[in-house]
Order: structure tokens, then sequence, then C-alpha cells
């Protein structure tokens, strides 16, 4: 599916979001410059938008973009960058405690169990390491939350099939988001997970949310 899609994805994110996602992506990269991680992993990387956000913000940083999709990192390589690994992030090829920093933008809920993936992210950080993940969510004002619903079921297929050909993958994308535990469940998740400190920070009425977390020391 990803691969399917790969060619027109990032026109297709810039269009279905009306361009809020750069904000997302940027608000993200804020963040994680705050943390002045050294090394940094970006999960489910796609065409590398969040890394390249995270390169500006930090330049010196070594930043890996890892992704299950070959034809998503032949984009971001053709974009600039330069790291990428072709992996699985339920089984991810670092050591233990071996990274500073792991994000993963939209992608969590694409794994087929939350919680073991985040083991692995937990896993791949250095004591104090911090995990960010930015992601999807439903918005809770209840007009506002049947409104994007409506969007996600009935608009996103129709206007998704129209730019990549792939229908079932934006069908795909709202069900997805219905299924993903979000809020306070995530938060849970997180801690349950190994880390500490977890917070949620809300972007665009709830449609977004950026969760953070830390390895404890």
């Amino acid at each position: 599916m990803f691969n399917a899609i790969a060619r027109r994805y990032d026109l297709a994110n810039h269009l279905l979001s009306c361009g809020a996602d750069f904000y997302w992506r940027n608000r993200a990269a804020t963040i994680v410059a705050n943390w002045r991680p050294v090394q940094i992993v970006d999960l489910a990387t796609g065409t590398g938008d969040l890394a390249f956000a995270l390169s500006r913000k930090l330049p010196q940083a070594e930043i890996t973009g890892v992704d299950f999709s070959e034809e998503m990192l032949a984009r971001a390589r053709a974009k600039g960058l330069s790291r990428t690994i072709l992996a699985d992030a339920m089984q991810l090829p670092f050591a233990s405690a071996s990274v500073d920093c792991v994000t993963i933008a939209f992608g969590l809920r694409n794994l087929p169990d939350y919680g073991g993936g985040l083991r692995e992210m937990q896993r791949v950080l250095n004591p104090g390491g911090h995990l960010l993940v930015l992601e999807f969510s439903l918005p809770r004002v209840p007009m506002l939350r049947a409104i994007y619903r409506f969007y996600l079921h009935r608009c996103l297929p129709a206007v998704g099939s129209l730019l990549t050909g792939e229908r079932s993958a934006y069908q795909y994308l709202g069900d997805s988001i219905e299924q993903f535990p979000g809020g306070d469940a995530m938060l849970h998740l997180l801690e349950q997970s190994g880390f500490r400190d977890a917070r949620g920070e809300s972007l665009s009425g709830g449609i977004v949310t950026i969760y953070t977390a830390a390895k404890p020391l």
C-alpha cells in the first residue's frame, strides 16, 4: 500500500491537510531541538519530511530515517536524506541503549502491536533519552469531532483516490485513526511500555497530538 502511494505521497499530505502538516512537523522538531540529541532515529520516516524538519533545527545531529517501504525511502534519498535503513519498526537493527531520541510521525498506528513497538523504541534509547510520537487523533469538541469524522470517511478517500489512485489507502487511514488509543489511553500505554513523564500536546483542535516521553535513567 505505501509503496503504491509513494510517488504522490508528499502532494497528498500537503493538500489533504491544507498545508497544516508543515506546522505539525515544525512543532515536533522544535520540541526535539530542546532536548539537544546527537543521534536521532526517525521511524516510519516515509519520504523524510520530519527528518528534514529535524535537520533544520539540529544541523549537527546524526539523523537516520527508518521505514519498511523501499519506495518511500527512495523518495527520501532523492530529496537528500543520506542515512536511511529499510527495516521493521517492530525489530529495529540498533543495539540496546544506542540512540538519544526516537521520533515517529503518523506511523505508530500502522504497527500491528502498539505496545510492542513502543517497547522496542524504549529498548534502543539511551537512559534519559526521549521519544516523540506525532499522530492523528480525534477532536474532543463534539461538533468538530463530527465534522472531522465526516471528512475522514467521506471526503478523504475520494480526494486521496484522485491524487494517488489508491482509494483503499485513504479508507484505511480513517479507520486506523478511529482505532488508535489517543489522549489519556496513549499516555497510559507509554507508561506501561516503560516510559516516564508521558505528555500530550493537541494541535489544530485535536486533529493531531504530539506525545512525548523519556526512558528512565
